[in-house]
């Protein structure tokens, strides 16, 4: 497939979602006037879920600018923040999520550091990120379980497999500590399978950037699990972005006035639509997360607004990022090519 059919396929998986929530949001029968549904939403709620997504994206830049800063590198806090939305775009653009990371990494190379290092700081993110949403989802489904039966119903097989999908990335990570050369025996295994297949053209290049990748990936890991200190700063992070991004359902909910509901209520199925629907391979979980949020909050949310509060909520934990991450990608190019300009 070429370069622009690959474009149009992601646009196309985009745009579908997209297009397919906003009709579902001003085609329901029982709701006379979306328009004024929207527009009679309470400003202040409206502030908060905002506030949940500046959460999400500020404490995930933030958790890297604080171990670049103490490996060493001279990184502002606002690039760090920059690089992380571009992650955020990309993840939200490309199958699987699979562009966000790379692309994290590239910008901060644009930004001075070491790919090496870089990558760290992603996978770090990442692997906290998956301990804390198992967890915390863990948490509240357990404390909860009652609801979350009655609620759920048969859509519950659907959190358990999510939950036990994202589970699986913890205890690789830790074999990457722990189990080095186990992990080294099997991507240069999968190097040179790859280079028999002609998918890669010069394993033994790609076997050595690969050892040294894995070499840093390694002693940095090991670093943090010296400093219990500087694991616990990356597991807070974690927490606040991800209660950010989770606890967007409890503003959306008293925007729109409705009640009845408790709040870790509210939140424990925020957690479950994001487990089950984050292990699909669609762009930012598009199709998956609007569908199971339709499925999980029945009940919940009356379902002449159901369709509304869908909307909302899409926007601010998708949408957004789509929008912002856009114009953060050519802002990243312009400080790129002026800094060019200045050495």
């Amino acid at each position: 497939m070429k370069i622009t059919g690959r474009k149009l396929l992601s646009t196309g998986l985009v745009a579908i979602p997209i297009a397919a929530v906003i009709w579902i949001a001003f085609s329901n029968r029982e709701l006379e006037n979306a328009w004024d549904a929207l527009g009679s939403l309470a400003p202040a709620w409206v502030a908060g879920i905002f506030g949940c997504w500046f959460a999400y994206m500020f404490f995930d830049g933030f958790g890297s600018w604080i171990y670049l800063r103490q490996e060493g590198f001279r990184i502002s806090l606002g690039r760090s923040v920059n690089a992380s939305l571009i992650g955020f775009y990309y993840s939200n653009i490309t199958p699987s999520s699979a562009g966000g990371q790379p692309m994290q990494v590239n910008s901060l190379r644009k930004a001075g550091i070491p790919v090496g290092y870089g990558t760290m700081a992603a996978t770090i993110r990442v692997l906290c990120n998956q301990f804390v949403i198992c967890a915390l989802s863990m948490g509240f489904w357990i404390g909860n379980r009652g609801f979350v039966a009655a609620q759920l119903g048969d859509g519950i097989w659907f959190a358990r497999l999510g939950w036990a999908i994202n589970f699986l990335l913890v205890p690789l990570g830790v074999m990457a500590v722990y189990q080095r050369n186990l992990i080294q025996r099997i991507v240069r295994g999968l190097i040179l399978l790859a280079g028999r297949i002609h998918l890669v053209r010069n394993p033994e290049a790609a076997i050595a950037v690969a050892t040294d990748v894995l070499d840093t990936y390694h002693t940095a890991l090991m670093d943090l699990t010296r400093a219990p200190g500087r694991m616990i700063a990356q597991l807070l992070c974690s927490a606040m972005s991800l209660t950010g991004v989770i606890g967007s359902i409890y503003f959306v909910y008293h925007a729109f006035g409705f009640s009845g509901t408790p709040w870790y209520q509210l939140m424990t199925i925020s957690f479950l639509v994001y487990i089950s629907a984050s292990y699909t391979p669609l762009p930012g979980a598009s199709g998956a997360q609007e569908g199971l949020f339709l499925l999980y909050y029945q009940g919940i949310i009356p379902g002449d607004r159901i369709g509304l509060a869908l909307l909302v909520w899409r926007f601010f934990t998708y949408y957004m990022f789509l929008i912002v991450g856009s114009f953060t990608v050519v802002l990243d190019r312009i400080l790129i090519a002026k800094e060019r300009n200045q050495k």
